[in-house]
Order: structure tokens, then sequence, then C-alpha cells
């Protein structure tokens, strides 16, 4: 590999959220990075695929991602503004706290005051009144978070890899995999390069069975889009919120862009990464839909429109991973928790830039050993 002597030499594994924002950044920190993926980036097996995903700032009483969150939601407007882009739709998030489980959503309201992100909190009437797109007879309250909304996410992905090229980046199509030290390697040689970024989402624990496999599961979400009902805007992301329903394990946006309504059901499931196809599963189509017509009456009789069958990365904690490999001392880790990272990538790709350049270290949160298990109450996520 041919390296210029006042850069460093950095490859990017993997062309997903994390990986095209993190090759950004170090491209315009004036490394030479080359990013690297098994298919285009933006494809459908992706978990950053899709085209939308919710952007919030509750985490429970975690201050920490909270504030990232709210960095992360300025560093989105000014990219939108930089490229002429919508990336994202400020059309406020619901979080409906369901009643005798609202210990995450008690925490969040201690944590938004603390740091001064704008909320309301409504009652059942409130909700009744305000969004009567819901039925909300289960619900004890809910959390309006009105600079929330949604981040259309294939669309962010294309813009950073058009940013990245046109910053001098170099975009590679190849299948990296590991080694039985777990040495990246690509066409049976060893990838060389002073930095190695490994973002590959959930594929980190195929490659890396002794490291990041331990603290990793992998969980199937069904998504299913509903059309909106003839003649009526109810259901647009003009007059409905984003929202999050941990009481039902399930979360959704709007329809924007003619998309319909999204809605999905997070069911652990296997998958087989590399040969499941991508679709809803028969047996969980059901479940999805009777979610749908019993939290939204007004959608009973609607057809689904679009669905996805996709998958997250989750550790114990649902902390992220960022953190170098323990024998490879230039191999980074970035990702984990794929389940809330999309929303904090621009903040993340800026700290796994400065750990990558050894600006700085990484906190104990990020670190592969040391993951224990958290309860719902204690969880950024809410799990």
């Amino acid at each position: 590999m041919i390296r210029n002597r006042a850069q460093s030499s950095v490859i990017v594994v993997g062309g997903g959220i994390v990986g095209v924002m993190t090759a950004l950044q170090l491209q315009r920190r004036g490394e030479s990075v080359t990013l690297i993926d098994r298919w285009e980036p933006g494809h459908a097996r992706a978990s950053s695929t899709d085209y939308n995903r919710v952007i919030r700032a509750i985490s429970g009483r975690d201050e920490f991602y909270t504030r990232w969150a709210r960095e992360s939601r300025s560093r989105w407007l000014e990219l939108q503004a930089e490229s002429g882009q919508n990336l994202m739709y400020e059309c406020g998030a619901l979080i409906l706290a369901t009643e005798g489980h609202c210990d995450w959503e008690d925490s969040t309201s201690d944590t938004f005051d603390r740091v001064g992100v704008p909320y309301y909190r409504f009652s059942k009437q409130d909700i009744e009144s305000r969004f009567p797109q819901f039925k909300v007879d289960d619900i004890s309250y809910a959390l309006f978070e009105p600079e929330a909304g949604m981040l259309m996410a294939h669309r962010c992905v294309i813009t950073a890899l058009g940013l990245f090229r046109q910053a001098g980046g170099v975009v590679r199509r190849g299948h990296v995999t590991t080694d039985k030290s777990e040495r990246p390697m690509l066409d049976g040689a060893p990838l060389e390069a002073d930095l190695i970024i490994i973002s590959t989402g959930p594929w980190m624990a195929d490659m890396f069975p002794r490291t990041i496999k331990p603290i990793s599961t992998i969980v199937g979400v069904n998504v299913l889009y509903t059309s909106t009902p003839d003649g009526s805007e109810m259901f647009d992301m003009t007059h409905m919120p984003c929202w999050i329903d941990h009481g039902q394990g399930s979360f959704g946006l709007p329809s924007s862009e003619g998309s319909g309504v999204k809605a999905a059901v997070v069911i652990p499931d296997k998958i087989d990464l590399d040969n499941d196809e991508r679709l809803i599963r028969q047996e969980t189509l059901g479940r999805t839909r009777s979610y749908i017509e019993r939290r939204f009456p007004g959608l009973v009789g609607e057809r689904v429109v679009d669905s996805k069958f996709n998958q997250i990365i989750l550790t114990p904690d649902t902390h992220f991973v960022l953190d170098w490999h323990p024998e490879h001392e230039n191999v980074l880790f970035a990702g984990g928790c794929s389940g809330h990272l999309f929303k904090h990538a621009p903040i993340f790709a800026e700290y796994a830039t400065g750990v990558g350049l050894k600006d700085f270290g990484t906190p104990d949160r990020f670190k592969v050993a040391g993951r224990r298990k958290l309860s719902p109450k204690e969880s950024p996520s809410g799990r």
C-alpha cells in the first residue's frame, strides 16, 4: 500500500452509518482513508438500511447519551444544511409510559430537567386530545419531546458517503474476514494500515468470535408500513409524532414522503446474516399487525404497503463498543447496540476518530471487558 508520509493510512471496514461517518471524519482530519464494504454502501442487508429512524434524546437516567443525542441532533442539522438533502424531520417523539412500568420514563424526566431538554409530560387525556391517532387506555402518561423526530436513514448513509468521496476518500468493494488470531484479512492477506476500524455491525460478532461474539446478541426486527386512510393526513408526520412503546416492545414513525406508517415489534429471532432472506417472518406478521390495530384504531382495515426484516446487534448493557482489539493494537472496534446507535452516529464518529488517532482514550462503558446485563431501569435504551 502506498502511503503519504504526512498522513496515516486508515482502513474502515463496513459502510453502514458508523463506517461512513467515521471515514468522513477521518478524511476531513487529513488522513488517507479507504472504506471497504462487501456490498454497495446503503445496501438492503445492512442494519443502517430502511427509509427512516427515530432520533430522540430520551435515555433514562443516563446523561451521557442524552447529551450525545442533543449534540448529534445539531450535527445532523449541520450536515443537512451542508448537503442540501432532507436528512431530518422534527416531527417530535411521544414516549408512552405503560401503567406500572414507568421507571425508564420517570428517570428520563429528571435527566431532561438536568440537561435542559425541552419536553412535555402528557396525561392520558392530553394524549387523546393532542394525538387522537393513539389508543392509550393502558398508558399512565407520556413524555413528548418536540425537537425529536426522524432521520431519513438510507439518505443519511448515501449523503455521508458522497461527502466522503468528495473529500478524497476511497471506497472499495471487498469481503474482509479474520484468521484464527482475529486479524483482519482481505483476499487471503492481512489488511495493512496504521489504523483499521471495524464497523461491520452485526457481522462483527462472527468476524470476532472470541472478542465480540460473547458480548453480542443479534435480534430480528419486523417492520410493517401501513397505508394511511383515504383522504386523511392524520397519520402524516405533519400531524403525528414518532413514538416509543416499551410496554409493547414496539416503536414507530408516522408516514413520511409517502412511506406509510412504520411500526416495528422487536422480537428476539435468530438470523443467518449471510444466508437468510430479508423478508418479514410470516409467523410474526400477525403480532406486528395486531399491535398496529390495537394502538391505532384508525388503521384497522388499512393495507400493508411495505415490510422490512432487519437485524440489530445488542450488547448486554446496551452500551456501544469502541475499544482496541486485545492482540492487534491497530484494530479498533466501533459499533455495538445498533438499536440506538444510528441517531448518535455523528458524535460517535467524531469520538471514534479521536480514539483512533490517539487524541484520547475510550471510557469504560465502551470497552469490551466488564460487560453485564442491566435492568430496564438502569439501561440507557430501556431494555
